[in-house]
């Protein structure tokens, strides 16, 4: 609502597998939602938001995840069934060529046109989710949205940290003042917790002989190492 009433912008890293196609299915719900709301409340118009994917990746995916409609769950035939197209609806664009990805960027950059853009990569440390926080993160119109875990070192990390105080993060060697809303959404995190995992190991028949631990905090991977050394001796 903010978006469509200061004509910014919402950037939205994420990863262009799973992710990004939840997010378009649940985006359109939301849009569908609010434009045939006998109670609208507010005087907005949420058909005037683009949704826009800029990844290549993503809309090559999505193309799959649409030609797989057969294999969705009943909650997503349904929508089918009434006529709607959750992964590919009137106000969705995808942008592949990187020429028209520049373009993009430089036209919100100045137009002030309502927009949402999910991009790649879901950390922010490569792909072109980086040349629209460069051009769009001093500006206060804008707002970035995490809604995956951001591995400590990553500029997605920098941000979700410094931002709330209006710090700064370093991109492609340029420092950049955060003006825009930063937010994080935890809900969307694929990752099994901590107790998931011991409980993952501990069902098991056979217990492995090593576990290897190689992905999150230090601090995160000693808790874990410490549950997991009751169960099985190298961890």
């Amino acid at each position: 609502e903010r978006c469509l009433s200061n004509a910014g912008t919402i950037l939205i890293p994420a990863f262009s597998i799973g992710r990004t196609q939840e997010l378009l299915y649940e985006l359109e719900q939301i849009i569908h939602r609010h434009v045939h709301s006998k109670t609208k409340g507010r005087n907005i118009d949420w058909q005037t938001l683009d949704i826009i994917v800029d990844s290549p990746l993503a809309a090559k995916f999505t193309k799959h995840y649409r030609a797989l409609s057969a294999l969705w769950d009943a909650e997503a035939k349904k929508t089918l069934d009434q006529g709607r197209h959750p992964l590919s609806f009137k106000q969705l664009i995808t942008i592949e060529d990187h020429g028209q990805h520049q373009k993009l960027v430089r036209y919100l950059k100045q137009s002030g046109r309502p927009a949402l853009v999910i991009s790649a990569s879901g950390m922010c440390s490569g792909g072109r989710i980086q040349n629209y926080l460069k051009e769009l993160l001093p500006d206060e119109r804008t707002d970035v949205i995490f809604i995956g875990y951001q591995g400590q070192g990553t500029p997605g990390r920098d941000i979700q940290k410094y931002g709330p105080g209006g710090g700064y993060v370093m991109l492609g060697g340029n420092k950049i003042n955060i003006n825009a809303g930063v937010h994080t959404i935890s809900g969307y995190s694929a990752h099994a917790d901590q107790v998931n995992l011991v409980n993952f190991v501990k069902r098991m028949r056979h217990r492995p002989k090593h576990i290897r631990i190689v992905h999150g905090d230090e601090d995160a991977k000693n808790a874990l190492m410490q549950k997991l050394k009751l169960l099985v001796k190298d961890v």
